[in-house]
């Protein structure tokens, strides 16, 4: 199993202070924890894609570019890239160039997004939402293949023969599909022969067996080795030097993000009590210190029929950078050589 981190690089205020990093603090601090997690021998780092005041992930490409020129190893990777609303030409250009800057070390994780910001901004219509992100992602794979394109759809103009430029490195740019917990999204994945990346935010993992059995299934349907069919993770997360050092550190910004995201979609506020189950051996957070967290992964592993890729974040709880270089050490020092080799 790889371990890696996810950031929406959030710039809320310090929980505890109230005192919010400037966005050029806050980037600076974000190219930090990538060359930590670089350093401490993690396998990806992902950025994500939102068009909101509290994140400043709206051009990912760039962020990872700027990742690029300072790492060696890590991949780098989108956390979505937001491919509903946005142009599949200017994507695979945009992650082409940027692979050829890491030397071949990037991938895409396509998605739909958890926000709908996206969507007014460029120009799109909300009920559109499924059909948008199946063309583009057909169009996506199509470039992907093939140099000169020629493809037709109803969101955006017909390419007849033109040619894509720049090409990647790697001889197939990655591509996973992002999904959440709609059935059709999984089985989409499988029936492509794509990876998948799972976002799991809350309730408890081992429910969405089912679900992964079902991209499985439709994978191995559709004629896919199933080698190909990788299963990745994203979970919210953090370890500390104690359990109840990681619980006391993180649950404030996490609270404080959930309970504000639920005034907008209709969530009563987070308490401890709720953080403290989700944090417990079924719940969703991976939070606690390095025996706790490595117990949790291969329980979640288990569970999920094995698990390829799991990625942390961290980001949400707005944590002191201090903390979060720590944290990012102590998965490189004592999480990830346990984990490894599972799946």
């Amino acid at each position: 199993m790889q371990l890696g981190l996810d950031s929406f690089v959030a710039v809320n205020p310090d929980p505890h202070t109230g005192i919010a990093p400037t966005p050029v603090e806050r980037m600076r601090d974000l190219l930090e924890e990538v060359t930590t997690a670089d350093e401490a021998g993690l396998d990806a780092f992902g950025i994500g894609e939102h068009h909101r005041q509290e994140f400043l992930d709206s051009s990912p490409h760039v962020i990872l570019a700027a990742a690029a020129a300072r790492t060696q190893q890590i991949r780098l990777t989108s956390a979505v890239t937001v491919l509903s609303a946005a142009d599949p030409v200017r994507v695979f250009q945009d992650f082409a160039t940027l692979d050829l800057i890491s030397n071949g070390r990037v991938e895409i994780v396509a998605g739909r997004g958890s926000f709908t910001e996206a969507f007014p901004l460029f120009g799109h219509q909300l009920e559109d939402y499924d059909s948008l992100f199946t063309e583009k992602l057909d169009l996506l794979l199509k470039i992907r293949q093939q140099t000169e394109v020629t493809w037709a759809g109803k969101h955006r103009p017909a390419l007849s023969g033109q040619s894509v430029y720049p090409r990647p490195l790697q001889s197939e740019l990655p591509v996973w599909v992002g999904v959440g917990g709609t059935p059709k999204s999984f089985a989409r994945a499988g029936t492509l022969g794509l990876p998948l990346m799972v976002a799991i935010i809350g309730g408890e993992p081992h429910r969405f067996r089912p679900l992964i059995d079902h991209y499985r299934e439709a994978g191995q349907r559709a004629g896919h080795d199933p080698a190909k069919l990788k299963v990745g993770l994203h979970m919210l997360g953090y370890v500390a030097d104690s359990n109840e050092q990681a619980g006391d550190e993180f649950f404030p910004g996490y609270a404080r993000a959930f309970t504000q995201i639920g005034r907008e979609r209709g969530w009563p506020p987070v308490t401890r009590a709720h953080f403290d189950a989700l944090a417990g051996p079924t719940g969703a957070l991976i939070v606690g210190d390095a025996a706790h967290v490595v117990a949790k992964i291969e329980r979640i592993d288990e569970a999920l029929g094995g698990i390829d890729r799991l990625n942390f974040q961290m980001s949400v709880a707005s944590l002191p950078h201090r903390e979060t270089l720590h944290a990012i050490r102590l998965l490189g020092a004592q999480v990830a050589p346990l984990v490894r080799g599972k799946s």
